[in-house]
């Protein structure tokens, strides 16, 4: 399970946007049918596989995440100089990509806060986030429970 999921219950979606998703619980199940090789960073994609669902999906979800949570993204400096990313919601952290670091440990406070705007300076970054948002739409919609209307 990922890091914080004791507290899922305390945040809620901000909106019906994304109808089905109330919790990070729910955002992760549902993920859990979306992330794939062409959601993962690309220079991690040689070692994704369909058992370890959430590697180098970090950034592009913490902001999904935040669209839905609102919030703040922050990143942990890892020793290759990328951050990881994860999200901070009426000060509760959660790290929906945490599983990917297995028994390692990760120092969740005192990060800096992460832009959307320098991640997604980069194109593919951008093009992974739009691609993991129609695809969570895509299988919400498959399951009779996400809403057109709402766009």
């Amino acid at each position: 399970m990922y890091y914080g999921h004791e507290n899922s219950n305390q945040i809620h979606a901000l909106n019906q946007m994304y109808k089905g998703i109330d919790t990070p619980d729910d955002l992760y199940n549902a993920l859990m049918n979306v992330w794939c090789e062409y959601s993962c960073t690309p220079r991690l994609r040689s070692q994704w596989t369909s058992k370890n669902i959430t590697l180098g999906q970090c950034s592009i979800t913490a902001f999904l995440a935040q669209d839905i949570f609102g919030g703040k993204v922050f990143g942990i400096l890892m020793q290759e100089g990328n951050y990881h990313c994860y999200n901070v919601v009426n000060n509760i952290a959660f790290d929906l990509t945490s599983e990917q670091f297995e028994n390692e440990e990760l120092s969740y406070v005192n990060n800096p806060e992460q832009s959307r705007e320098i991640h997604f300076a980069r194109r593919e970054k951008q093009e992974r986030y739009e691609y993991l948002k129609d695809e969570l739409k895509k299988f919400l919609s498959s399951k009779n429970i996400y809403s057109f209307d709402k766009f």
